[in-house]
């Protein structure tokens, strides 16, 4: 299988990318705009798009093919065009349209231990002392890197946006958006360069060292189109909502929240014991966790978990925590909190599997054929909301 699809975002099981994963997320726990001069600052912006004329524009442009400046700003365009015919509102129009804005990245350095597994900047190695600084393994990461990470394509987003299109959110445009466990930064400056204020929320000490930059923050340009105030990006790296300073960071105010393949029954409350490494604990209490939801969400936004998992075992199969892909909490515990049960462990298969082929999960790097996903993926989805009144 070819890992740079098959990991633990895409819900298939994989060796290399779930190992990466679980470690840098188990040790601590889960979770998992004035331009870009206050990039880190405040999660959630003091003010909204404000415009009398249309957000967009109707604009005609030349094909992405003939305008991707690398390689891999080729293969996001390709994807992109690819997965169009699975846009069926405006919002997952926008969103693929606006991928061919991503900017060009350069080459990144980061550091690793690779006894603990722990990942650190070009700066934050050099506050070490001198004997820990020998400890580190200098790794580059390239452009595919800084997009697909360890874990596959942005665009494999444009589901969970579907779902949002189809409950309320037409538009993001002026909207405050979180991502809990964002994995990786493509689809945040796309929704930001559709306007959107969003704050990608991650434990993962491999995002923080390899997002370090300020310009990877801040004020992302308007999508080709699009008018009005720029959107921004904020990525808060830390156990929300178990640590003061990342709560009062994160902030509230959000009309959407996006959680894919983090919020897993399976990791978060296993039918079985399983390995201490892929366990995955909040930090607090189910109630304090879904009340921090609700006390995050402004009142008619929504949260969607989204979740691909593989094929479950069978009764006699070892029981694995990936393909538990249920929302780890009850219809019960969600109204408790407040919050309205919209939907709750829907089967998404067909549309999963469907995304998947265009974005070529079932291919390797030469082009075969080398699963079938209807045998292979699977996908659920859980959608609950915060009232109006």
């Amino acid at each position: 299988m070819d890992t740079r699809y098959f990991n633990d975002r895409t819900g298939m099981s994989t060796q290399g990318s779930h190992a990466h994963m679980i470690r840098a997320r188990l040790r601590i726990s889960l979770y998992t705009v004035l331009l870009v001069l206050l990039a880190g600052c405040a999660a959630v912006p003091p003010s909204r798009v404000s415009s009398d004329s249309p957000p967009y524009a109707p604009v005609t442009t030349t094909p992405a093919r003939e305008r991707a400046a690398t390689p891999v700003l080729q293969q996001l365009a390709d994807e992109a065009e690819a997965l169009k015919p699975l846009a069926k509102s405006a919002l997952g129009q926008r969103f693929l349209d606006a991928a061919r804005a991503l900017p060009v990245i350069g080459t990144r350095t980061v550091y690793l231990n690779e006894i603990t597994r722990e990942y650190f900047s070009p700066d934050e190695k050099s506050a070490l002392p001198a004997a820990a600084q020998a400890k580190l393994a200098e790794v580059k990461q390239d452009e595919y890197r800084y997009y697909y990470t360890k874990y596959g394509s942005p665009l494999a987003y444009l589901r969970p946006l579907e779902l949002a299109a189809t409950h309320g959110v037409s538009d993001v445009a002026g909207k405050v958006i979180m991502d809990f466990g964002y994995g990786g930064i493509g689809h945040l400056r796309i929704l930001a360069s559709l306007g959107a204020h969003v704050t990608g929320i991650d434990p993962d000490s491999y995002l923080d060292a390899l997002y370090s930059s300020k310009r990877d923050q801040g004020a992302v340009p308007p999508a080709a189109g699009r008018r009005g105030q720029p959107g921004t990006v904020a990525l808060v790296h830390g156990y929300w909502p178990k640590e003061p300073k990342i709560i009062e960071r994160v902030g509230q105010g959000y009309d959407l929240i996006l959680s894919k393949n983090t919020l897993k029954k399976g990791y978060i409350k296993p039918d079985r014991k399983i390995d201490k490494r892929q366990q995955i604990t909040l930090g607090v209490t189910d109630d304090a966790f879904l009340k921090a939801i609700h006390n995050a969400l402004n009142p008619g936004g929504k949260m969607i978990i989204y979740n691909l998992y593989p094929k479950p075992p069978d009764a006699k199969g070892a029981y694995n925590p990936q393909a538990d892909a249920r929302s780890p909490f009850s219809r019960e515990q969600y109204e408790k909190a407040g919050l309205e049960v919209i939907a709750i462990n829907i089967e998404d298969h067909a549309a999963a599997r469907a995304m998947g082929r265009l974005l070529k999960w079932d291919r390797n790097d030469k082009g075969e054929v080398t699963s079938n996903l209807d045998d292979t993926i699977y996908a659920m989805y859980t959608i609950v909301g915060r009232r109006s009144k």
